[in-house]
């Protein structure tokens, strides 16, 4: 039997903040003149969301058999995505109250850098709700490494199996479920594309949501 849930460890991008809509947009935009068809732009980079930007465009070129990206042309790219999300990223609607109503504590798992997670938390007034925040720079190990889940369970000095995770992407619930912790799905971000929960439901999210109301209640079901 799982025992209850004592500790909940949330992604950032997609989850709290509506960043991949913006992310996506912007990796379009940049991307067209070399792919001249948008649709199948968003169709080949939406479900790489979460990885991280060498994975995407190399799996991507990859794909459709174009030249890997140099240094140069990778840095200009990550330059003008987190810019971008930087300047329009919102918070997730209904995701602060949410988890004020939540009385587990928390700690946020990213695949984005810690300074720019750190900002947008506070530029949302998020930053309070969390105890910690754990990253794929720091850790040395991006998602779908467990890497991420693994530090913020220490920092609570708990068993993983205690702590529940929020992810938006395959690569996280992978990344979660590798650590030893159960994970719901989120579908509600502008980014979620049709059938998003199904995928989650598939890589073993144990529910998928669409709305923020609904985590309180979800949470509180595996609490007891």
């Amino acid at each position: 039997m799982n025992v209850p849930v004592t500790h909940l460890i949330v992604d950032c991008d997609g989850v709290l903040i509506d960043s991949e809509t913006v992310a996506l947009g912007a990796l379009v935009h940049m991307l067209l003149p070399h792919v001249p068809d948008r649709e199948k732009l968003i169709t080949l980079i939406r479900p790489r969301l979460g990885l991280k930007l060498e994975a995407v465009l190399l799996g991507l070129c990859s794909e459709c058999h174009l030249p890997p990206p140099s240094i140069a042309e990778l840095a200009h790219m990550r330059s003008h995505v987190e810019q971008e999300c930087d300047a329009r990223a919102e918070a997730v609607p209904g995701v602060a109250d949410a988890l004020e109503a939540i009385p587990q504590r928390k700690a946020v798992a990213s695949n984005s850098r810690l300074p720019r997670v750190l900002a947008a938390l506070e530029r949302t007034g998020l930053a309070p709700l969390f105890e910690s925040v754990h990253t794929a720079d720091i850790v040395g190990r991006p998602k779908p490494d467990p890497a991420v889940y693994l530090s913020a369970a220490l920092s609570f000095a708990v068993d993983p199996a205690q702590c529940l995770a929020v992810e938006d992407s395959v690569t996280g619930v992978n990344a979660a479920r590798a650590a030893g912790m159960r994970v719901l799905g989120f579908a509600g971000a502008g980014h979620a594309g049709r059938g998003q929960g199904a995928q989650l439901a598939a890589a073993g999210a144990m529910a998928s949501f669409s709305d923020m109301a609904e985590l309180p209640g979800l949470v509180a079901e595996l609490a007891v």
